[in-house]
C-alpha cells in the first residue's frame, strides 16, 4: 500500500466522534461519561490505521487475529514490499502463469471484473503512472519527483504500460499471467476493501454478531451496538487542511468506501495534481468532484467503485451508477461551495 498516502491517524472531535485522519470517519464511541467506551482495538498495519469496535467483549486472542489477516494482506499485496506476492509477480517477464495464494488471485480478478466493467476507469495497472506524478511505490525515479508535473513524452511512454486486457487470472488453478512484461499491478485501489472484509470474516468466525471495521478509511458494520442504536459513519468534509463532517450516514450489515482528490496532491504553477489518476489519459483528475463515497454489500466493491466513479466525473459516475444499481454519494466543487448528487440506490437507503 501507499504509505505516505495512506498513513493516518486519529483523533476526537466534538459529538464523541472519533474521526481518522482521511476521507471517511466514523462514530465508533459513545464519548460520554455515562456509555462507556465500545470494547475494541485500533494499530497501525499496511502503512494505514485500522479500528475495531465490538458490540460486547472482546474475545481472547481476538486482536491478534485480526493482525495476522492484516499482516497477512500487507505480506503478499503490498507494492512496498519488495518480497511481497504482487511485488514478484511484477518483476517478472517470462509471461508465464504464476501461481498465486487464493486471496491475491480473488483480489486481482475482482479488480480485472471492475476494470471490464468500468471501461477503464478503475485499473490496476495505473501503478506507472502513479509513480511518475510521484505518489506510488516507485515514485523515487527521476521521472517520478512529487511536486512537479511530468513531461509529455514521460507520460505517454509510461501509458504504453498501462492495460488491465494485458493480464490474464485462472481462479481455478489460482494463477496470473502477464501478457506484456512491463506491466504491473497496483492494488491500493482495492486492497483495503478486501482487508476490512477479511477482519469481518474473522470476526464471523468467531461469533461476533456487533461490529464496526475500519481500515485505512474504509468501513463495514455489522448488527447495531449494545443500546439497539445503529452504528453510525461520518463523511468528511472535502477540504484540503480540514477536518469537518460533511454528512453522518447508518451503516448495519453494509460497507462503505470513499475516494477524493482533497488530502494528497500538489500544486505546480497555480495548478493542483491529486493522487487520484485517470488510467485513460495518464492525467490526475480534474472532473470538479471532490469525493465519492459509496455503499455496497462487500467492502472490497465499495473500495473499487469509489475510485471508479471518482475517475469518471459526476455524469458519468451518475449514469453509471444507475445503470448498475450502485449506492453513490457525490460531493462536487461549485465554486467555493460544495454540491451533493445522490443516486437512486442511495437514496433508497438514507434518502
Amino acid at each position: 500500500m501507499n504509505r505516505r498516502s495512506f498513513l493516518k491517524s486519529s483523533m476526537l472531535i466534538g459529538g464523541g466522534i472519533l474521526l481518522p485522519a482521511g476521507v471517511l470517519s466514523l462514530v465508533g464511541r459513545s464519548g460520554t461519561a455515562s456509555t462507556p467506551d465500545l470494547a475494541g482495538f485500533d494499530g497501525l498495519v499496511m502503512g494505514t490505521g485500522y479500528s475495531v469496535r465490538l458490540g460486547g467483549a472482546a474475545k481472547e486472542g481476538l486482536e491478534q487475529q485480526v493482525l495476522s489477516v492484516l499482516r497477512d494482506v500487507d505480506t503478499h499485496m503490498s507494492t512496498w514490499k519488495a518480497d511481497s506476492e504482487l511485488s514478484r509477480l511484477n518483476r517478472s517477464v517470462d509471461g508465464d502463469w504464476q501461481e498465486m495464494t487464493p486471496a491475491t488471485t480473488r483480489v486481482i480478478a475482482q479488480a480485472m471484473s471492475t476494470s471490464e466493467s468500468t471501461h477503464g476507469a478503475f485499473d490496476a495497472t495505473v501503478g506507472p503512472l502513479v509513480d511518475l506524478w510521484g505518489f506510488g511505490a516507485g515514485s523515487s525515479s527521476s521521472n517520478g519527483v512529487r511536486g512537479q508535473r511530468p513531461g509529455v513524452q514521460s507520460i505517454s511512454q509510461t501509458m504504453a504500460r498501462i492495460g488491465h486486457e494485458y493480464i490474464d487470472v485462472d481462479l481455478q488453478a489460482n494463477a496470473v499471467r502477464k501478457r506484456k512484461s512491463d506491466i504491473e499491478l497496483d492494488l491500493s485501489g482495492i486492497a483495503k476493501g478486501h482487508a476490512v472484509d477479511r477482519v469481518a470474516a474473522v470476526l464471523d468466525a468467531n461469533g461476533i454478531e456487533s461490529y464496526l471495521i475500519e481500515v485505512g478509511g474504509e468501513l463495514a458494520a455489522r448488527g447495531r451496538k449494545p443500546d439497539g442504536s445503529a452504528w453510525k459513519v461520518a463523511i468528511e468534509k472535502p477540504e484540503a487542511g480540514r477536518r469537518d463532517v460533511f454528512r453522518v450516514i447508518e451503516l448495519e450489515n453494509r460497507a462503505i468506501a470513499t475516494s477524493g482528490d482533497y488530502r494528497n496532491f500538489f500544486d505546480d504553477g497555480g495548478q493542483r495534481y491529486s493522487h487520484a489518476i485517470d488510467p485513460r489519459t495518464g492525467q490526475p483528475v480534474h472532473n470538479g468532484l471532490a469525493s465519492v463515497s459509496v455503499v455496497a454489500d462487500t467492502t472490497m466493491a465499495a473500495d473499487a467503485l469509489s475510485t471508479s466513479l471518482m475517475i469518471m466525473g459526476a455524469d458519468e459516475a451518475m449514469a453509471f451508477a444507475e445503470q448498475h444499481d450502485v449506492a453513490a454519494q457525490l460531493i462536487l466543487k461549485s465554486g467555493s461551495s460544495l454540491a451533493e448528487r445522490h443516486s437512486s440506490a442511495f437514496e433508497a437507503l438514507y434518502g
